[in-house]
């Protein structure tokens, strides 16, 4: 039996000591999209890691919520840096991932898929209500998410990105995908977190909503110095920039 959605304080307390790269600010806005679905709606979401933002989805969602989850758990593209595939790793993240979500009561909710988000559209069926990507943030596969995965979300339905306008090749892929095409208009962000609802735009619409996002790459330009500076370990310059920590902004 399904266990009724879960308070968004009862949602934090669980994922407190899960690893991973979303921020409180972020959990709040997935808790928020998802709560609003439909009994019968269908959620994907592209890279997992260890199941943080995916224990956040499997909590908030109505009973009924069909919930997806794609990572191949190969130990690449799992973090700042950590781009090359290591199958150590990557059972290590998976093995804590299984942990997290059975310890947070919702392994059973979730469908998860070992395959890389190029090779999991099979195993997927019908369309989607909620998307959220989190996968490898190079420019070739965030695009290929964006768009590919993207046209399978109902109209009405959201997107959600993380890393937009912080990580470079997810930028990019945003540059050439939702700036200019005329049916993801821009809501706004939390921190990273970029969200995206699927509806059509008249020609000045689409123009205002180019604006409304390229607005947000002067944080992006931010965010590319403060990861130079991290690199280099000039910290005076990350703390001129507001930022208080030497993890990478996200």
């Amino acid at each position: 039996m399904v266990a009724a959605p879960k308070t968004f304080g009862e949602v934090l307390e669980q994922i407190s000591d899960v690893e991973g790269w979303l921020t409180d600010e972020q959990a709040r806005r997935l808790y928020d999209r998802t709560r609003e679905l439909q009994n019968d709606a269908r959620i994907v979401e592209i890279g997992s890691f260890r199941g943080r933002s995916l224990i956040v989805l499997a909590s908030a969602a109505p009973v009924g919520v069909g919930i997806v989850s794609i990572d191949p758990h190969a130990g690449g593209d799992r973090g700042p840096q950590e781009i090359a595939p290591d199958q150590h790793l990557g059972d290590s993240d998976y093995h804590s991932y299984i942990d997290n979500l059975t310890n947070a009561g919702v392994a059973d909710r979730v469908t998860h898929i070992r395959k890389t988000s190029g090779d999991a559209h099979g195993d997927v069926a019908g369309n989607i209500d909620l998307l959220y990507i989190d996968g490898a943030h190079r420019y070739g596969p965030a695009r290929q998410d964006v768009n590919a995965w993207g046209d399978r979300v109902v109209d009405g339905g959201t997107m959600l990105i993380h890393d937009s306008f912080s990580s470079i090749g997810v930028t990019l892929a945003l540059l050439t995908s939702t700036f200019a095409g005329g049916h993801w208009r821009y809501q706004g962000r939390s921190g990273s977190l970029a969200e995206y609802r699927r509806e059509p735009m008249s020609g000045p619409e689409s123009i205002k909503n180019a604006l409304l996002q390229a607005l947000q790459l002067a944080w992006f330009a931010r965010n590319v110095i403060i990861k130079g500076a991290l690199t280099l370990k000039l910290y005076p310059l990350t703390y001129l920039l507001g930022h208080r920590t030497r993890d990478w902004p996200y």
